[in-house]
C-alpha cells in the first residue's frame, strides 16, 4: 500500500503460520455507545433524524459484535465491549450478561483508546486489537488477518477510506499513538503512521474499509442492507427457559422438526436439569441473569438468521413452521406476526381462552409472547429488542412492531402449558392477567405488576 514503510508485509490470507506464543494472551476490544436518539450518530441526525441515526446505531453494533463473538470463538480469544453513554445494567439488558463491559475512559477518543490499551496490558493481555462498531464491512475474516498480523508485528491498521481507522492493534503500550492525530479529521490515518514511523516500529496495514458516519456513506448501508435480506431465509428460533426440565425436550425436539437455522436456549438461571435436557436435545445453550426480556434479548444478540422467533419454554411449535414464518414476512406491509393459541391440557374455561386470545391477536393485532411471536432481525435491532421490564416485555414490543407495519396471526396453533390456568383456575387466572394489562396501561410500576402477579401463584404451590 502506498502508505506503508518498506517493511510492511500484509498478514497470510488465513492466518497459517502464524502460532501464538507460550502463554500469549490476545484480546479484542469493541468500542461502541448505547444507541440514544439525538446522542448517537449525531453526524447522520440530518439525514435519518434522531430516531433513525439511533437505529443505525443498534444494527451497526449488534453486527460488530457478532462478527466479534465469532473471532472470538473460533480463537479463543477474550472479548471485552467499552462502552460509552449508558450504564452498564443498560448494555447487560441490550446485549446480553455473557460479555465482559467496560465504561469508556477519557475525554476524547484518543484518551478512550490509549485507557483501553492501557487496561488490557495491566491485565496481562500481550495482544490486543481496538475495533469500532461504524463499518459493516469488517468481518470476523479481517479480526482474524488482524490477529495473526499482530503476532508478526508490533503495530496493525486497518485504514478507513475516510483517512482514519477502522481498527488498531499493539503488542505493547503506544500512548504517543493516541495523542498526536486530530479525531474526526481526514488525516488521522496519515498523522498515525507518521507517529509510527518515528518511533521506528514495523506495522501492518489491513486492507481499506469503509465507515458509516456522513450521510454520503450511507449507500453503504443500503448496500448491506440488502445483502443481509439474503439472511431471511434462515430462521433462529431463540427459547427462554427456567427451570424447564420436564418441559424443554419436548419444545427443542419440536423445533427441530421445523428445520431452523439455529435452535438458541437462553437459560436464567436455572437449578434443575433444564440446561442438560436442552443440550441433549440439541439446542446450543447460553446462561444469563433470568428475566425473559434480558434472555431473549442475549439469544437474539447471538442468532445469525435474519427472521428470529421468540419462544417461551413451554410452547410447541407446529409442522412446517419455518416456510408459514417466512411466507408471512414477505408479505408487504407486515412487520412480525405469530401462530394461533392453543392449549395443551384441557380445563374447564378452555375453549372461552383459547377463542378469545385468538380473536385479540387477529382483530387488534396483539399476540402474546406464549403464542411465539417472529419478526425480522433487522427491525428487532432497529427498535432496541425487547424493554428492561420485569414482565409483560412481549405486550410493549409488539405494541411498538404493531407501529411499523401489521402484525399476522397465523392458522396454525402453537401449543402452550395450560399450568397457570389449571394452577389458579379459570376465572382467576383471567381477572389477573386483565388487572395486570389494565394497571400497565395506567402507569402503575412493572415491579408492583410482576409482584403481585407472581404472588398468587405462589401462595397455590
Amino acid at each position: 500500500m502506498s502508505l506503508a514503510s518498506p517493511r510492511v508485509q500484509a498478514p497470510m490470507e488465513n492466518g497459517v503460520g502464524a502460532n501464538k506464543g507460550d502463554g500469549a494472551r490476545e484480546r479484542l476490544i469493541l468500542f461502541t455507545r448505547f444507541p440514544m436518539a439525538g446522542r448517537s450518530k449525531t453526524r447522520l441526525i440530518p439525514a435519518l433524524g434522531g430516531e433513525g441515526a439511533a437505529r443505525l446505531q443498534r444494527r451497526l453494533t449488534h453486527h460488530a459484535l457478532r462478527e466479534a463473538e465469532a473471532c472470538s470463538i473460533a480463537g479463543a480469544v477474550d472479548l471485552e465491549i467499552q462502552f460509552d453513554g449508558a450504564a452498564e445494567p443498560a448494555m447487560r439488558h441490550w446485549l446480553g450478561d455473557r460479555f465482559s463491559f467496560c465504561s469508556q475512559a477519557g475525554a476524547n477518543l484518543g484518551q478512550r483508546m490509549c485507557a483501553a490499551f492501557a487496561k488490557a496490558f495491566k491485565e496481562g493481555c500481550q495482544s490486543v486489537v481496538l475495533m469500532g462498531a461504524d463499518c459493516p464491512e469488517l468481518t470476523a475474516r479481517v479480526l482474524n488477518h488482524a490477529l495473526a498480523a499482530l503476532r508478526e508485528y508490533p503495530v496493525v491498521l486497518g485504514p478507513a477510506t475516510d483517512g482514519g481507522y477502522y481498527l488498531v492493534g499493539l503488542r505493547q503500550p503506544f500512548p504517543e499513538l493516541f495523542s498526536g492525530p486530530v479525531w474526526g479529521s481526514d488525516s488521522v490515518l496519515a498523522d498515525s503512521l507518521q507517529i509510527i514511523k518515528r518511533a521506528g516500529l514495523a506495522f501492518s496495514l489491513l486492507q481499506p474499509l469503509s465507515d458509516i458516519d456522513r450521510p454520503e456513506d450511507l449507500f453503504l448501508w443500503r448496500r448491506f442492507t440488502e445483502r443481509q435480506e439474503t439472511e431471511l431465509g434462515k430462521t433462529s428460533v431463540i427459547i427462554a427457559a427456567l427451570n424447564e426440565e420436564e418441559r424443554i425436550g419436548g419444545t427443542v425436539k419440536a423445533a427441530l422438526q421445523g428445520g431452523p437455522h439455529e435452535i438458541i436456549v437462553v437459560d436464567g438461571g436455572s437449578d434443575d436439569q433444564t440446561v442438560a435436557r436442552a443440550k441433549l436435545a440439541g439446542a446450543t445453550v447460553l446462561k444469563s441473569r433470568a428475566g425473559r426480556a434480558r434472555q431473549l434479548n442475549a439469544g437474539a444478540s447471538r442468532a445469525s438468521g435474519g427472521t428470529l422467533l421468540f419462544l417461551h419454554g413451554d410452547t410447541l411449535l407446529p409442522g412446517g413452521y419455518v416456510s408459514a414464518v417466512q411466507g408471512a414476512l414477505a408479505r408487504k406491509g407486515v412487520s412480525a406476526g405469530a401462530f394461533s393459541f392453543a392449549l395443551r391440557e384441557s380445563f374447564r374455561g378452555r375453549w372461552l381462552v383459547e377463542h378469545s386470545t385468538n380473536l385479540r391477536s387477529r382483530v387488534w393485532q396483539m399476540p402474546y409472547g406464549d403464542q411465539g411471536v417472529f419478526v425480522r432481525r433487522s427491525l428487532f435491532e432497529e427498535l432496541g429488542g425487547y424493554a428492561d421490564m420485569a414482565m409483560l416485555e412481549d405486550y410493549e414490543l409488539v405494541r411498538r412492531l404493531r407501529r411499523c407495519g401489521r402484525i399476522v396471526t397465523l392458522s396454525q396453533p402453537a401449543l402452550t402449558s395450560a399450568r397457570r390456568w389449571q394452577r389458579l383456575g379459570f376465572l382467576r387466572t383471567t381477572l389477573l392477567n386483565k388487572w395486570i394489562i389494565l394497571g400497565y396501561r395506567f402507569g402503575w410500576p412493572i415491579e408492583k405488576l410482576a409482584a403481585s402477579y407472581r404472588k398468587p401463584f405462589r401462595e397455590n404451590q
